[in-house]
């Protein structure tokens, strides 16, 4: 299977109103190019799940201020007023959630799991409307798992077959993402031949990874 194909060919998978998910931190590890197909194509009424929304400028904020998005599920969006501003107007749902439980939601997600029980949010705005669990005499948020129709992941390098490495700080949520999404698309700063990418340097395998887009070497 040819996994290579042109980011028109990428937005053709993407509908309005899909649940996506999206990598990166503060736009680090994010695939602009992605972000760029979804505005150029029009796509609207979408709910994200991300770190961030990055800043008005950068990463997926660009979509927010474009007013592509219906929900965001985020556990912070302070380096961008907009959707700050938009949440406060009613014009899109915001669900804050902390981020290691987010983490964990995604992973979740990803292996199959039922949820998990946490502390964290136990007084908090975060306990409303969600579950308790008592163990041991003491109390527990259960937290649900998070998936989407697709996963947009940006990988350093990556091999035909999809296998990716993330540079540095670029991996960040990228991995769990991977594993929690129907169809999971990669934007490759660089692609190379099968056997070229370390197997050791392997960070997300190529069996989860059906499209790859970018990449000139």
């Amino acid at each position: 299977m040819n996994k290579i194909i042109t980011i028109d060919q990428a937005m053709e998978k993407i509908e309005d109103g899909m649940t996506i998910m999206i990598g990166g931190f503060m736009g680090v590890g994010t695939p602009e190019i992605f972000i760029d197909g979804m505005l150029e194509k029009g796509v609207k009424d979408l709910t994200v799940i991300c770190n961030d929304t990055g800043f008005v400028d950068k990463g997926l904020g660009r979509l927010v201020v474009a007013k592509r998005l219906k929900k965001v599920i985020a556990s912070h969006i302070g380096t961008n007023p907009e959707t700050g501003r938009q949440m406060n107007s009613g014009e899109l749902e915001v669900e804050l959630v902390p981020q290691g439980t987010l983490a964990e939601r995604v992973r979740c997600g990803g292996y199959g799991l039922g949820g998990f029980l946490t502390a964290t949010g136990i007084g908090t705005e975060v306990e409303k409307d969600k579950q308790k669990i008592k163990v041991e005499d003491k109390e527990y948020i259960l937290e649900l798992p998070l998936r989407a129709d697709i996963a947009l992941i940006r990988g350093s390098v990556v091999d035909k077959s999809g296998n990716v490495f993330y540079n540095a700080s670029t991996r960040n949520f990228n991995p769990i993402m991977a594993m929690a999404a129907d169809l999971v698309m990669v934007g490759a700063k660089e692609v190379v031949e099968v056997g070229e990418l370390d197997p050791n340097h392997v960070m997300t395998p190529g069996i989860l990874v059906e499209y790859i887009v970018g990449g000139e070497k």
